[in-house]
């Protein structure tokens, strides 16, 4: 058996091939729920890709933090969820499960349709209080209601505001770029919060992006922050597999430059959604996805290094 059918044939599918969650500090989970979508379906799919694609970072050394999650991460596999009850019923069994890993491990999810997002909050907050938010999207997700839902994958920011899981001034958008009347396009900076669009963030990367970091990091200081990353602040050509493609995006290499440089934040949680394997090429977007997820997992383990000694 070649290596690479090794490295396939016995990781069980797990993100990095890393074990079966036991007593590891870090958990990763999936959320295979796609029922909240208003485009294209199929994020439902995401988790699965997600860890195919994270096969290729071998040993998972990373280049910048110089360590590997593997020996802190175990994966739970997918929570057990059924859509009979709609969203809300879905949200809740997400906020239930989640919130149980949440009490033992330092948790990353695997989306999934945005709408999963304000039910990890849910059960972030409770453990943290209100949190600082980071949210990487093309889309500002802060509409009263989406084409008549009143609850979906475009709407749980402005919940999330409104229920106090996160503070406004510490919350921040990077990379909208979507149609949508101002009301909603400005919502989380008409509460105090800051956005970076992707056309403030043109032509910028490397040293061109240490001012958005400089003003993120003030502005979050040492509160908790939670990151949710959607794959579709990507431009198309870099993430073509999801179901809201926006052209004009940001490029991997300014995501991974920010999740790099914003290591050193209070991170508590992360969700990576969107990933729709259906419409992908060359699995361009799991790979994204997967090499994301594994910087910031990186970060976190080095900052668990670095204070242990």
């Amino acid at each position: 058996m070649a290596m690479g059918e090794f490295a396939y044939a016995m990781n069980g599918n797990h993100f990095l091939g890393a074990p079966a969650l036991s007593d590891q500090p870090f958990a990763i989970f999936g959320v295979p729920f796609d029922g909240a979508v208003t485009h294209r379906p199929g994020a439902r799919f995401g988790p699965s890709e997600i860890r195919r694609a994270s096969l290729m970072l071998c040993d998972g050394i990373h280049p910048h933090f110089q360590v590997s999650p593997l020996g802190h991460l175990g994966d739970a596999r997918d929570l057990r969820i059924g859509n009979t009850g709609g969203v809300a019923q879905v949200r809740r069994q997400i906020e239930e499960q989640a919130g149980a890993l949440m009490q033992a491990h330092h948790c990353v999810a695997l989306g999934g349709d945005h709408s999963i997002t304000l039910a990890l909050l849910r059960a972030a907050s409770r453990r943290h209080g209100p949190l600082a938010l980071v949210h990487f999207d093309a889309h500002c997700d802060t509409w009263a209601d989406h084409f008549t839902e009143p609850s979906g994958h475009g709407t749980w920011t402005r919940e999330a505001l409104e229920e106090g899981l996160v503070e406004p001034a510490r919350t921040v958008q990077i990379g909208l770029r979507s149609s949508g009347e101002r009301v909603a396009r400005e919502y989380v900076r008409d509460q105090g919060g800051l956005i970076f669009t992707a056309r403030d963030l043109r032509g910028k990367d490397g040293d061109g992006l240490q001012g958005v970091v400089a003003r993120i990091r003030e502005r979050i200081g040492p509160h908790p922050c939670y990151l949710t990353l959607d794959i579709d602040c990507l431009d198309p050509a870099f993430a073509p597999g999801t179901g809201t493609p926006e052209p004009g995006g940001m490029t991997s290499s300014q995501v991974m430059t920010l999740l790099e440089e914003l290591a050193p934040l209070q991170w508590i949680g992360m969700d990576c959604v969107e990933v729709a394997p259906a419409y992908d090429h060359a699995e361009l977007t799991s790979q994204a996805a997967a090499a994301f997820v594994w910087t910031y997992l990186s970060g976190r383990v080095a900052a668990l290094l670095a204070a242990a000694g």
